[in-house]
């Protein structure tokens, strides 16, 4: 664990110009002024199903535990969560709803798909095609997410309220061999439809570069690209110049994930980023799972990044006008739609 002294005084200043558009939550959209302090990755609940066949801790499904943990992430100024999870794969549409008014935290939840590994060898999602693909996404952004499409086909899915608000791609191996991208084609097809920014999950920088190329020739803009998990390893920062400095956001998640590498490391780094000129494209959270979550028992809960993260981070020399970026002016860009079709 850090050692830093959570009381550490950052000097905040939250006065910014309005960035255009809206933010679509699960209970509806909001200007972007009022996403306030974000976490930019999180899962707030995954289903009991075949994604704990690839980890065990990919099981948060305690409402009630899910509540404290916002209601505490709420206490120390937390205001907004964006919630990664795709349709059919865990995703607990209901409870985001439910969890998100009952808390008071703006969620921005997710359509799109994951890695394959976490969808059983005959799920419906590995055979539609790209304009199926697409008009699921669509259907999703516009008219509200699908509840039970882990076991269930999308037509016999029932359609809640809540709408998502972004599109999560993931790159694995099993679709970088599929010729026609048909899963990236419709992301990016649904995309360019509704304005909604796209998240990528990816392993390398070798993938960023590629799915990022991939939506630029699409037509989408590099600004509705966020490109996460680059983090993981801190050993190519002319990658990470180079694909921010194309417009592309890029999300860090690895902190207080000490297998990877220390928090002191990681701040070191997000300092060398800022100084290099990142701080309008960087953005932060925690990728949480069951054990990384405190009301789950485990470590280190949100309030982490705000407690103690951010108190390291200004150590390293991050001001305070560039810790308001990370957590609240940056999301409130990066995740504000760049059209208004749909938006009402």
């Amino acid at each position: 664990m850090s050692s830093i002294d959570p009381n550490v005084t950052i000097p905040w200043n939250r006065e910014a110009e309005e960035p255009a558009g809206r933010i679509r939550t699960v209970l509806g959209d909001i200007e972007p002024r009022r996403l306030g302090f974000c976490h930019s990755h999180e899962h707030l609940f995954l289903a009991p199903g075949f994604p704990q066949t690839v980890n065990k801790d990919l099981l948060i499904d305690d409402y009630a535990l899910t509540l404290r943990e916002l209601r505490s992430f709420r206490e120390i100024g937390g205001e907004a969560i964006v919630d990664a999870q795709p349709l059919a794969c865990g995703r607990m549409e209901t409870e985001l709803l439910r969890v998100s008014e009952e808390a008071g935290i703006h969620v921005v939840a997710s359509t799109g798909f994951h890695k394959l590994a976490f969808y059983p060898p005959d799920h419906w999602i590995r055979k539609l095609g790209e304009k199926e693909l697409t008009e699921l996404f669509i259907g999703e952004l516009e008219d509200g997410m699908l509840s039970g499409t882990d076991w269930l086909e999308p037509e016999a899915a029932e359609r809640v309220q809540g709408r998502a608000g972004q599109i999560k791609t993931a790159v694995d191996a099993e679709r970088m061999a599929d010729p026609d991208k048909r899963w990236f084609a419709a992301a990016a097809n649904a995309s360019l439809e509704t304005g909604a920014p796209i998240m990528c999950h990816t392993e390398s920088a070798a993938q960023a570069r590629w799915l990022l190329s991939f939506y630029l020739e699409r037509g989408v803009p590099a600004e509705s690209v966020i490109l996460c998990h680059l983090d993981r390893t801190l050993d190519d920062p002319d990658a990470h110049l180079e694909l921010a400095g194309q417009g592309a956001y890029l999300e860090y998640d690895t902190i207080g994930r000490f297998k990877y590498h220390s928090d002191e490391e990681e701040a070191k780094w997000i300092a060398r980023m800022l100084a290099a000129g990142l701080e309008d494209r960087l953005l932060l959270g925690l990728d949480t799972t069951r054990a990384r979550l405190a009301a789950y028992g485990g470590w280190p809960g949100l309030r982490h990044i705000a407690q103690r993260f951010l108190p390291l981070l200004a150590l390293e020399g991050a001001t305070g006008q560039q810790l308001v970026k990370l957590m609240e002016k940056n999301p409130a860009k990066a995740f504000s739609w760049r059209s208004r079709a749909g938006l009402n």
